[in-house]
């Protein structure tokens, strides 16, 4: 965006909700439930109708909305900016802006943009792959096996978001992951050390960001537990208030844990669209008990 004038808290001034305002009961005088955190914004309707007043009511209109500690405004459509838009900013000492897009683009960028980045985040020690199209989490102990599982998935042709640790962020009724700047594209491996997958097997190996949208957790094989063998029933796990599918898979010496990951993560899209082999097996068996065709 182009600046216009830079406010005091130009460098300092941060937004923190994900809403705009296009300010035009503002210029009327109409304050009540104004919410001064908000981005201002700008577009042909109100350039039109602050055209038709005066100097001066145009001046007090500016005047107005700058007493108010917002963070920017922003003129959309390239629109020229009032003589008396910038003598008030200049004055207040408010940060002006100018887009060349649309207000309804301009609008739908910033909100879906501040919804992502201002989304509540915590940070999840695992690994995050893209799996057939799927967001796949693999958690579980240090060393369990977490990254060696990751390397073979990626050897596979499946895409690697983060090791180690994952950022996630809550947006809507989704989950979003993603890896810290500093150890995006890293993956540590015991006896071998750091390696870097994006040098090693290229931008095909690599995605910036996944949804999430099942959790795989790797345990040691313990003989006294009992492991599903039929997954009949979903199970899921909380993260930030949000049910998401988990699956555990025991690790002992022989298993093709990354196999096993890809067929989760297959089984997994199978189920989100309604298909459920364990209940196909079961309603199977009962047909035939109860001497009915298959």
């Amino acid at each position: 965006m182009e600046v216009l004038n830079r406010g005091s808290d130009y460098e300092t001034a941060q937004l923190t909700i994900t809403d705009v305002n296009r300010p035009a009961l503002q210029f009327q005088g109409f304050f009540d439930y104004f919410d001064p955190r908000r981005l201002q914004v700008i577009g042909k309707s109100e350039f039109m109708y602050l055209k038709g007043f005066s100097q001066e009511a145009r001046k007090k209109s500016f005047d107005d909305l700058f007493l108010y500690d917002i963070p920017a405004l922003v003129i959309a459509r390239d629109l020229d900016c009032f003589p008396e838009c910038l003598v008030s900013a200049r004055e207040h000492e408010k940060t002006l802006l100018r887009t060349p897009e649309t207000t309804v683009d301009f609008t739908a960028h910033a909100i879906e943009y501040l919804n992502r980045v201002l989304a509540p985040c915590i940070t999840r020690h695992g690994v995050l792959l893209d799996i057939y199209g799927e967001g796949v989490m693999i958690t579980g102990d240090s060393a369990i096996g977490k990254s060696e599982t990751a390397i073979e998935l990626i050897m596979r042709g499946h895409r690697l978001v983060a090791d180690d640790a994952v950022e996630i962020r809550r947006v809507s009724n989704q989950l979003f992951g993603t890896a810290p700047e500093v150890i995006r594209h890293y993956i540590e491996l015991r006896g071998i050390g750091v390696i870097d997958v994006r040098q090693l097997f290229g931008m095909r190996a690599i995605k910036t960001t996944s949804q999430i949208e099942l959790v795989v957790q790797l345990e040691q094989w313990d003989d006294s537990k009992f492991y599903d063998r039929l997954g009949i029933e979903d199970h899921y796990i909380d993260i930030m208030d949000l049910q998401i599918p988990c699956v555990t898979i025991p690790v002992r010496p022989g298993r093709n844990l990354a196999a096993i990951v890809e067929v989760a993560a297959l089984n997994n899209r199978h189920r989100r669209y309604g298909y459920n082999a364990a209940q196909e097996l079961a309603l199977r068996v009962d047909q035939r008990a109860d001497g009915k065709k298959l």
